[in-house]
């Protein structure tokens, strides 16, 4: 006989969204804007994409750097001089998930109009980032 955990499991597994390995990346705090940044540009130093994200923690921002480094989604590119210089890209993978949310926008901005129409209010403003 199969237990409720058994079946909650089955089913659970039967319905799973094929984006989810991805989205507990994606759907970090600063990741898509971070990748947004980068696609402006072949390449891109760390301080440009501070500059641009100036709430980000420096913590925060090499965590994600990392975190997207680590699915494929960016390279990371280390010159031995001083000081320093590290520089990120996008890959073939990102650019082609560039697309994906270049999409996703056009979505967001249609769903705000259309919620603004029924609801009568306007809402500009961006949705918050996920933690």
């Amino acid at each position: 006989m199969e237990t409720e955990w058994e079946k909650e499991n089955r089913t659970r597994s039967k319905i799973e969204c094929q984006a989810d390995e991805i989205w507990s990346i994606l759907g970090k705090t600063w990741a898509l804007l971070i990748l947004k940044k980068l696609a402006e540009n072949e390449v891109t130093r760390f301080n440009e994409i501070k500059k641009a994200i100036p709430q980000i923690s420096n913590t925060v921002l090499s965590d994600r750097l990392r975190d997207l480094e680590e699915q494929g989604l960016i390279t990371k590119k280390i010159y031995a001089q001083v000081p320093l210089r590290v520089e990120y890209s996008l890959t073939k993978q990102a650019r082609d998930l560039g697309k994906i949310l270049e999409s996703l926008d056009e979505w967001v901005i249609k769903w705000r109009k259309e919620r603004s129409r029924k609801t009568g209010t306007v809402n500009s403003t961006r949705m918050a980032p996920r933690k």
